[in-house]
């Protein structure tokens, strides 16, 4: 799934082309995705301009005042540009077709992502409650200090709470907490002001690092222009199980929390 850094990068991959354009119509051929593509889409979007693209969390925010597209990429999806009459491919369910000839394509084999129109994205059932940007002003090692106090959840499953901090996602929390020695089952409760404020700073480093190289592919991700991210070849746990810790020379162990693989280092990161 396209977590935080995908998403930015898509994000600034599309901007140029998008920013500034009309949108001269959308084309829905098929609109069964995880939500299906409500009917009022397409006309309230056509011959709107777009203002600019940006990122909330793992959502894509196409603002095309006073409406805007929010879109979610699930598991699988991918954004394309491409020329807005080349045919399309069997997976390619919308295309968002510029005045300047070309379209803004989403392929989905898996059919999980999602499309949306939103006066007020910001107010979306989606986007509402999401907690700050772990990138933003509002996400530190106080903040984190202050929602962690009185609670037993483990700091890994508290980082993707998006309630509480939004869009972290599996891989970039199980780099972070390697990044700052903290073992993932660690109860949220138990770290003390220090060690929170390390934990943020990994954050905000391993999501910048990936960010600067296009995002992690570990399947189906690719940038809008065809080519993977290469954060892949920099990851020090997530995937990594019987694998040397670049840090020790210990071997990278694996454990399931909350449905997800988390990975870490016996040796570096203890409860």
């Amino acid at each position: 799934m396209p977590e935080l850094p995908e998403v930015e990068t898509i994000a600034r991959g599309v901007r140029p082309a998008l920013r500034g354009r009309r949108i001269a119509r959308v084309v829905v051929r098929e609109p069964r995705l995880r939500w299906p593509v409500a009917d009022d889409l397409p006309p309230r979007l056509a011959g709107r301009t777009v203002r600019d693209v940006r990122r909330r969390a793992k959502y894509l925010v196409i603002d095309a005042g006073p409406e805007s597209l929010i879109a979610h990429l699930g598991m699988s999806g991918r954004l394309l540009l491409v020329e807005a009459d080349a045919p399309a491919a069997r997976h390619d369910h919308v295309d968002v077709v510029l005045s300047s000839g070309l379209a803004v394509r989403l392929r989905d084999p898996r059919r999980f992502g999602s499309l949306h129109v939103a006066a007020a994205p910001g107010d979306h059932p989606l986007l509402a409650k999401l907690g700050p940007e772990p990138l933003g002003d509002r996400f530190d090692g106080r903040y984190l200090f202050s929602v962690s106090r009185g609670r037993t959840v483990s700091i890994k499953d508290l980082l993707l709470n998006s309630r509480i901090v939004a869009g972290i996602g599996n891989i970039y929390a199980s780099e972070a907490l390697f990044g700052a020695r903290v073992h993932p089952r660690t109860a949220a409760g138990r770290l003390g002001r220090v060690r929170l404020e390390r934990v943020a700073a990994a954050v905000r480093a391993v999501l910048q690092r990936a960010i600067d190289t296009g995002g992690t592919t570990l399947r189906d991700y690719r940038t809008p222009g065809g080519d993977p991210g290469l954060f892949s070849i920099e990851l020090a746990a997530y995937g990594r199980a019987g694998r040397p810790c670049p840090r020790c020379g210990a071997a990278i162990r694996a454990l399931r929390q909350g449905g997800r693989s988390s990975f870490y280092c016996p040796r570096c990161q203890r409860r």
